[in-house]
């Protein structure tokens, strides 16, 4: 990135402005991809905690914790400076979890679900993956309608109708 303001400066005071507008474009895009990178591991942490809730049917506190710090932190990722727009419209985690976590989720979950008892694999062809999908846009949506003040109220809310949250009410 240093190089890039380098030639963007370099640009400017050369006058070639066509120039130094690509390498605004250039350094926009690199910005967006770093804050989709962090979103990522957001939601691929919150893929962990909902797999080991599936398939060990529990759910501790520590897990909605940090199901709940996921999407405090994908809210706010997520949100443009603008505060009216999005980094990921509502309409595309499908798209993004499919496309680009669910698979690292499962290989990473594969190692704390059971303490380790399946391989990537195994938990692959035993996760109902369609469930976990809908459950993650389920949180997810809740970004786009409630305040980060709001949001870990209504997420506890929604944590105890995951299995085993029933203690938690």
């Amino acid at each position: 990135m240093t190089q890039e303001l380098t030639d963007l400066r370099n640009s400017i005071l050369q006058g070639r402005y066509a120039d130094a507008l690509a390498i605004v474009d250039e350094l926009e895009g690199m910005s967006k991809q770093a804050v989709l990178r962090n979103i990522q591991s957001y939601v691929n942490i919150l893929l962990i905690h909902l797999i080991k809730n599936q398939i060990e049917q529990r759910l501790t506190n520590f897990w909605m914790a940090s199901i709940r710090n996921s999407i405090r932190e994908i809210q706010k990722l997520n949100t443009k400076e603008n505060k009216t727009s999005y980094y990921v419209n509502q309409d595309e985690w499908e798209m993004l979890i499919l496309e680009e976590v669910i698979e690292d989720a499962i290989s990473d979950a594969s190692v704390e679900v059971m303490n380790g008892k399946y391989t990537r694999s195994q938990l692959s062809a035993i996760v109902d993956k369609n469930q976990l999908i809908t459950r993650a846009i389920q949180f997810l949506d809740l970004t786009y309608s409630y305040s980060a003040k709001e949001l870990p109220t209504i997420m506890d809310n929604y944590l105890i109708h995951l299995l085993g949250g029933e203690i938690w009410r």
